[in-house]
């Protein structure tokens, strides 16, 4: 069967056309397709230009204030009074203040800082401490240099602070402060003289009855050169305590304290007409602490009541043992003293009588409280006082 020509021809344009309609609805899919991209992208590079300029905008508002930053550190570092020196790795100086300048001379910068030390410096007995000639004002200027530690990169920063004049002045109050120490040592020396210097007098005068018996002058004569070695003592021990030498602690008989004490003050207590009444509880037991420090106190105490009281009057001399401390107390049936005034006693220069210096007392408090001690009183007017001491049984070395 033979197929028309033109029929044949009808059919291929058909599907001809029909293909083409195919490829344009594809291509107008993928130019729609193509279009979306394209406006995603537009999209895109909108928000990214608008994070780009954000990001533009904060890093340089950083940078604008780490600029800031940097002219206040500088302006800060040429300010400051005391000298700045930055070191590298290898300790060559590679940047300075104008105080370093000053203070160490020029030139620093490239400069190995160990150079600098040998050529500029001489080391104090302080550690960190350096004497500093200047070629200008031939004056010897202390200085002191602290380190950093060293970074991650192995620089350093050294801190230097001309310290002569402050140096100076502590020099000063130091010297004012042995001064006053002195002043204390002499008044403390006075009070601790005082009693067994009018022990030893007194004795030295019974030397000259005629009618004594030579057992009696004997016993006297002896007295009175016992006496005499305890002032020899006390002197030692003060000259011992100007040249700073440590208190010799020691372990000795409570009731040899209270004896020795009673032997001092009777004689004096003689004169007055008053008697001395002694309570000792120690049981025989010991005490290691200042012996001489803790008699003078006690003396101290014991001629503040003394001096308080009339003839025919009783001074109580009492020793009492605690588990860990020794209570040592003096009472007098003296006026007492108003609770107003009981707090300021122990103030230096304070005093209720006269005659009194104001020292008796605040000597007997600072030596007490050196032996980790305490020292009170207890008093009512016209019912007398009474000075109780609390001393550590042992005290540490």
């Amino acid at each position: 069967m033979q197929i028309n020509p033109s029929i044949q021809n009808r059919n291929s344009v058909a599907s001809d056309q029909q293909q083409l309609q195919i490829a344009f609805a594809a291509f107008n899919e993928a130019s729609q397709q193509l279009s979306g991209v394209y406006q995603e992208l537009l999209h895109q590079v909108e928000q990214l230009t608008h994070e780009l300029a954000l990001a533009n905008g904060e890093l340089r508002k950083q940078f604008i204030e780490k600029e800031n930053l940097s002219k206040q550190l500088s302006f800060l570092l040429n300010a400051l009074p005391g000298g700045v020196i930055a070191l590298n790795a290898e300790g060559t100086v590679e940047q300075v203040n104008p105080a370093a300048q000053q203070i160490l001379g020029d030139p620093l910068l490239d400069l190995q800082w160990q150079d600098i030390v040998l050529q500029r410096l001489k080391p104090t007995k302080v550690i960190n401490e350096w004497y500093l000639q200047s070629d200008e004002t031939k004056q010897r200027l202390r200085i002191r240099i602290q380190s950093s530690s060293t970074d991650s990169e192995s620089k350093q920063i050294l801190l230097i602070n001309d310290i002569t004049e402050s140096y100076a002045i502590q020099e000063k109050i130091r010297r004012n402060q042995r001064l006053t120490a002195m002043g204390e040592m002499a008044a403390n020396l006075a009070h601790q003289l005082r009693t067994p210097l009018a022990t030893a007098l007194l004795y030295a005068t019974h030397l000259g009855n005629d009618a004594l018996t030579p057992d009696d002058r004997k016993k006297f004569a002896s007295k009175t050169v016992e006496r005499l070695h305890r002032l020899e003592q006390l002197t030692k021990d003060m000259l011992r305590f100007v040249k700073g030498e440590t208190i010799k602690l020691e372990k000795f008989p409570i009731n040899h304290l209270l004896s020795e004490l009673q032997q001092v003050i009777e004689p004096q207590l003689s004169q007055r007409h008053l008697k001395l009444i002694v309570h000792d509880h120690s049981e025989g037991e010991c005490l290691t602490s200042d012996y001489q420090a803790l008699f003078g106190a006690m003396i101290s105490l014991l001629e503040n009541a003394m001096q308080v009281s009339t003839a025919g009057d009783s001074i109580i001399l009492s020793g009492n043992l605690e588990k860990e401390a020794l209570i040592l107390s003096v009472r007098d049936h003296g006026p007492g003293i108003d609770s107003a005034l009981q707090d300021r006693l122990f103030e230096p220069f304070y005093t209720t009588r006269q005659e009194g210096t104001g020292l008796g007392l605040a000597i007997v408090r600072g030596v007490i409280q050196s032996m980790n001690g305490t020292v009170h009183i207890n008093s009512l007017p016209n019912e007398g006082s009474k000075f109780v001491v609390t001393i550590p049984r042992i005290q540490k070395d």
